[in-house]
């Protein structure tokens, strides 16, 4: 988290919140995906990031990233800021909040933004 609001300071967005049920949210799609061996958005039963936030307790998921292999916070947020896609994403000035997650079983990472 401290490293997407040092981004998105030097893009002139404000800080992003720490949220628990998008920490969940997260964690256990970082942990799916390490423990069924795939990586993608969608769990191979079709759940996307919305339907684990809401699930999590989140009432308003935006945005979803996910990276695989990075085996620092620093290697990650390059590879996502590297990506206009992820980029977006994290210096999306709309967004207020965040939840991250990581397996190190494969290093899965994900973050899942809210509103």
């Amino acid at each position: 988290m401290t490293l997407a609001n040092q981004a998105r300071a030097e893009a002139g967005c404000g800080e992003l919140r720490f949220d628990d049920r998008l920490f969940t949210a997260a964690q256990n799609h970082s942990s799916d995906m390490a423990s069924r061996d795939y990586f993608s958005h969608e769990s191979p039963e079709g759940t996307s990031f919305v339907d684990r936030a809401i699930a999590a307790g989140h009432p308003s998921p935006a945005a979803e990233n996910i990276a695989m292999g990075a085996r620092t916070a620093d290697q990650v947020m390059r590879m996502w800021l590297d990506s206009p896609g992820h980029r977006g994403n994290i210096l999306n000035c709309d967004l207020t909040t965040i939840g991250v997650g990581l397996d190190t079983d494969g290093w899965y990472w994900t973050q899942v933004f809210g509103r």
